[in-house]
């Protein structure tokens, strides 16, 4: 088979019949096989295992299952969503699933093929347009995760956490975990600092976001 093999899956018959009149006027590619639903991804995948694959997500069933089911079964098979979403968690979650493209409907032709160059170079493309924005919002949630790791609390935190909400004072909560009052003291100085919480008003505050509500009425210094 000459040129490199690829399927086109959308649900729009004029899209997908211009994306293959591209391809073909392009040159150096073979179309196997088109779709026009979720599931077809996989079925696609599963009886042709084509090089590339160009994808839309706004279809009928799960496009970013198939995505990740398509690409652990043929590793090597490249995906490129082309999409009219400017969402960027559509850009992250396809990215995370296994595409190695995604392409904004409406951008240039040459993206397109762009993005199927780069994939085969086991690259990443985002339409230029668009990827500033996804950046951003990648580093906003490696920002966040970071926040969210550097406030966790240890066992013990969690236990003096939820003496607080119960609205137990330092004496009794130093009782309750037998512990004496100046090491409790010295636990609140340091949730203090994590939190960035100014006084113990602030930390019962902050530790309602980050403890959950028990789940039953067991003593919270009782061991889960």
């Amino acid at each position: 088979m000459d040129g490199i093999s690829i399927a086109v899956v959308d649900d729009h018959p004029l899209l997908t019949e211009g994306i293959v009149a591209l391809l073909q006027r392009k040159g150096g590619f073979s179309l196997v096989a088109t779709g026009s639903a979720a599931d077809h991804i996989t079925a696609i995948t599963e009886t042709h295992q084509p090089d590339a694959m160009i994808v839309d997500l706004n279809m009928a069933g799960d496009a970013f299952q198939a995505i990740s089911d398509a690409s652990k079964a043929a590793p090597h098979m490249k995906m490129v969503v082309f999409t009219a979403s400017t969402s960027t968690d559509h850009a992250i979650q396809a990215l995370d699933a296994g595409a190695s493209g995604y392409v904004l409907k409406g951008s240039p032709a040459d993206d397109l093929f762009d993005a199927i160059e780069a994939a085969r170079r086991g690259e990443i493309y985002i339409t230029p347009a668009f990827a500033t924005k996804v950046i951003g919002a990648l580093q906003s949630k490696a920002l966040e995760k970071r926040a969210a790791q550097s406030t966790r609390l240890s066992v013990r935190e969690d236990q003096i956490v939820r003496l607080l909400l119960c609205g137990k004072q330092n004496r009794e909560i130093a009782r309750a975990l037998s512990l004496s009052e100046k090491t409790i003291k010295g636990y609140m100085t340091n949730l203090m600092h994590k939190l960035n919480a100014r006084n113990r008003l602030e930390v019962v505050i902050a530790a309602q976001r980050l403890v959950p509500p028990a789940s039953d009425a067991r003593d919270p210094a009782r061991p889960r």
